[in-house]
């Protein structure tokens, strides 16, 4: 700890918090423009007058969005990928990385296996091949086209074998002294050790299913079945509004079609800006940790 720090040292501590303000200042104005513009009536929206905070407040615009039934609905459908995504994702990223972090003697065929989940991230099957064999599996139109075919992320399952492999043996041979099997010991003590990489993982897992919008449009052909993502993606980027009601366009034009867009994405992003904050102290640990161990 430096007690009398130098000037050159308080220059340089100074010019690292003005440009990480600056990077900080970056990142969050669009959210934040968003938020004010959705808060902002219509009249101010339209001229451009708004910029980090809300112009002649009004919360027509969440009262309009919340009121819908699509918007509604296609929340619950991403909610319940989420849900279901991401418990499969991570049942499946721990039970593939628990075997996978053994060594050779003890589990002969690893190499072989590693090899087989790290060809994957080099050669993917393409779009046509994975289309057709959710459409022959019977899987179109169900939350099962958003889950399974992204079932096994191997990305998140190095990060995790990695970091598996950096546990202390000692552990593992005194839970076999103690009688316990292969699944208790990665239950009761490989996933406790490991919450800074699952942590980091997590936060991927759910970042990826709440974003995701290409497979809603071309797994499902109903609109009604459509994730959050993809149905703000046919509205806001699209400007596909044969989804809506003649009420609700109606209400659009009284309301300004810019308020209601920011409304909708600013919901849309709440869920992941509202966890980020609990799993961020395990992101730079997790990562470092899974990523140096051969």
């Amino acid at each position: 700890m430096v007690e009398n720090p130098s000037f050159g040292r308080k220059l340089f501590v100074a010019a690292n918090y003005a440009v990480l303000l600056a990077l900080a200042f970056v990142c969050l104005f669009p959210l934040v423009h968003v938020l004010a513009v959705s808060f902002s009536s219509s009249g101010a929206a339209a001229a451009g007058r708004v910029g980090l905070w809300p112009v002649e407040f009004t919360t027509k615009a969440y009262a309009f969005v919340l009121g819908k039934e699509e918007f509604v609905r296609s929340f619950g459908v991403s909610v319940r990928r989420l849900v279901l995504g991401t418990a499969l994702n991570m049942a499946l990223c721990v039970l593939i990385a628990y075997p996978l972090s053994k060594e050779t003697r003890d589990f002969k065929l690893r190499t072989v296996y590693v090899w087989y989940f790290f060809v994957t991230i080099l050669f993917g099957g393409g779009l046509v091949p994975t289309y057709m064999t959710v459409k022959n599996t019977g899987l179109m139109d169900t939350i099962w086209a958003l889950v399974l075919p992204n079932a096994v992320p191997v990305f998140n399952v190095i990060l995790v074998l990695n970091f598996f492999r950096g546990l202390p043996k000692e552990l593992e041979e005194a839970a076999f002294i103690d009688g316990a099997g292969h699944m208790r010991t990665l239950w009761s003590l490989y996933v406790p050790l490991s919450k800074p990489v699952l942590a980091t993982v997590l936060l991927f897992t759910m970042v990826g299913h709440w974003n995701a919008w290409f497979d809603g449009l071309i797994y499902m052909n109903d609109p009604t079945r459509y994730p959050l993502q993809s149905y703000l993606q046919t509205i806001i980027i699209n400007q596909d509004v044969s989804a809506m009601s003649d009420s609700d366009v109606e209400l659009m034009k009284q309301l300004s079609n810019q308020t209601v867009k920011a409304a909708q994405i600013f919901l849309g992003a709440m869920p992941i800006v509202v966890v980020y904050p609990f799993l961020q102290k395990f992101f730079v640990k997790g990562i470092v940790l899974g990523s140096v161990k051969g």
